[in-house]
Formats: C-alpha cells, structure tokens, sequence
C-alpha cells in the first residue's frame, strides 16, 4: 500500500554533491540533498537541498524541470540572456526544462525540491 511522505517524519540521511568545478564562478558553494522521495521510473524526485554562498553556472536537461519553495536564504537566478529574478524566503518558482545561466546563493539557501527529468529515448 502506498502512503503520503512527509519530509518531517521521513529520516534520510544527507547527500553531500557540489557543481563540478569548471562551473564554479565564485565561492565553494558546497551542498547537501536529502532526497525523500523518487518514483519507481526514476524521473521524479522529491526532498529538500541546501547549499553555500557562491555562483555557479547550471545547464537543465531539455526535459528536466525543478519547482523549488525557499525554506531559508537569498539567491539570484541569472539567465543566459542577462534577465535576472531573486528569490528569499516563501518564494515559489519554477526552473524550466532548458534552462541555462547562473545559480547564486547570496546567503545559505535551503530549499524544498521536486524535479521531474524525463528520460530520453
């Protein structure tokens, strides 16, 4: 039988992952994923990240998409095209599939996640 998952009450114990290193732009922005939940096809996930102060630059997969809710922090998404948005605490955003630019967490940001990266065929 299949039941809700609450992150309060599901103990799993951190991942420490950090961007790879050509990528860093400034600081040593270190980061920790307790991923609470994946789908039995491995395309969802679900879980809380944390991550230091520093910028970095990301690359979303065309079919990989990322609703994020700020629990703690300040960060600044950058696209690739100059166009800036900042996001603090109780913010709501979504990454879209495709999605090239900078990562900046001003301060630690902590962040409730849900990804879903479709496969390729």
């Amino acid at each position: 039988m299949r039941h809700p998952i609450a992150f309060t009450t599901n103990r799993v114990a951190p991942e420490p992952i950090a961007p790879a290193p050509d990528r860093v732009l400034r600081g040593d922005p270190q980061q920790l994923a307790w991923n609470h939940y994946t789908d039995a096809t491995g395309q969802f996930s679900a879980g809380i990240w944390q991550g230091e102060p520093g910028a970095w630059r990301v690359c979303y997969d065309p079919h990989e998409e990322e609703f994020c809710v700020l629990l703690e922090g300040h960060m600044t998404l950058t696209a690739d095209d100059g166009a800036a948005q900042e996001f603090r605490v109780g913010d709501a955003f979504v990454v879209p599939g495709g999605f090239t630019g900078i990562w900046e967490n001003h301060t630690r940001v902590r962040k409730h996640y849900a990804i879903m990266a479709l496969k390729k065929n």
